[in-house]
């Protein structure tokens, strides 16, 4: 009888580094350097000597440079351990490059005779060595715990978005199946046609990976299949001017303008007899790109609509993009804008779903 195989260990997921790249980190090292100095400056029993407070904050901040320096470069590899080994890494760098730091300044020091560390060369290293280490674990600490938070937050936004993803497209579907049934009665052949092209869209609606963003040229293409369908169903009635000026690699959430043109045609062109011209534009603006679309207002008063497209989109812009994005409409010169506004921050983030 041949042995069952087991299957392989699985290796303990990483703890994700924060970016030391970053300018927050190395303002925070700084911080808590210049803290710690000041405080030890204040404790009891300290001379209060501000040649020697200015030293120690200089020194303090030499080594948050240094230090924001190696962890920048070091991070991609240290990241590769499993665990927490990635904090235990930073942690062992922190303190050793302090110790090494301390030793040569004392070295050097007392060699020259400038007077600028204590007379123990030994209790200097010793100090430094065990204030880094106290600090840096509490550091790492503090930088885990965020982590941690920004994970969750993250997968809640990822939930939300998934939430909405999967209640806007039986919307569509919902949508699109009553305009051919609309077509069959009246006429056959292009409700033919509707249905073609249904099978389209649906397959660049649905069918496509949802793991990754779209563009805005795949959004514009979908935005012209479900135009062609209304075209058969409305005819003359709708009508459609574009004005694009935003380059159509721009990473764009799926399914985000569709919802706003199909509330334009059901709310502004489908109710008015002579029917109507809805207006698709995209700018670079200061800071982001903006995207309007607009309608007629009807004729008469309509059945309000439950509000469920502008409200969908509105939640996924501020999940995909921040607080900084944002969704209005208003009726504006007998017609009905939505404006929609992406921060220029976002544009190259990968999708949060």
């Amino acid at each position: 009888m041949s042995a069952i195989e087991q299957p392989a260990p699985t290796r303990p997921a990483s703890a994700p580094l924060p970016d030391f790249c970053s300018l927050p980190v190395l303002f925070a090292l700084v911080v808590v350097g210049a803290l710690t100095v000041t405080l030890m400056w204040l404790a009891p029993g300290n001379d209060g000597d501000l040649r020697d407070f200015c030293i120690a904050v200089l020194f303090t901040s030499w080594l948050s440079i240094l230090l924001t320096v190696a962890l920048c470069k070091l991070r991609p590899w240290m990241q590769r351990l499993s665990w927490m080994w990635p904090y235990a890494a930073v942690w062992l760098l922190l303190v050793l490059t302090v110790g090494v730091s301390a030793a040569a300044l004392s070295w050097v020091d007392h060699n020259l005779e400038l007077g600028l560390s204590p007379p123990s060369r030994f209790r200097f290293v010793r100090d430094c060595t065990l204030a880094t280490g106290l600090l840096g674990a509490g550091l790492l600490r503090y930088f885990y715990v965020v982590a941690q938070w920004q994970g969750r937050v993250a997968a809640t936004a990822r939930a939300q978005v998934d939430a909405l993803q999967a209640r806007i497209r039986p919307h569509f579907l919902f949508n699109s199946m009553n305009a051919v049934a609309t077509l069959i009665r009246v006429d056959p052949d292009a409700a033919e046609r509707t249905v073609e092209n249904l099978a389209e869209l649906f397959r660049a609606a649905l069918g496509s990976d949802t793991s990754t963003p779209g563009t805005l040229g795949e959004e514009l293409a979908l935005v012209d299949r479900y135009l062609e369908i209304e075209t058969l169903r409305l005819g003359d009635r709708l009508r459609v001017e574009r004005d694009i000026d935003v380059p159509s690699d721009l990473p764009l959430p799926r399914l985000l303008l569709q919802p706003l043109v199909e509330n334009a045609i059901r709310h502004g062109v489908q109710p008015n007899r002579g029917g109507g011209t809805i207006r698709l534009a995209a700018r670079t603006v200061k800071g982001g790109v903006t995207f309007t679309i607009d309608n007629p207002l009807a004729d008469t008063p309509t059945t309000p609509g439950t509000g469920h497209g502008l409200r969908n989109v509105r939640e996924r812009v501020r999940l995909h993009f921040g607080e900084r994005a944002s969704a209005d409409a208003a009726a504006r010169d007998g017609r009905f804008v939505v404006t929609l506004f992406l921060p220029e921050t976002a544009h190259a983030r990968p999708d949060r779903r």
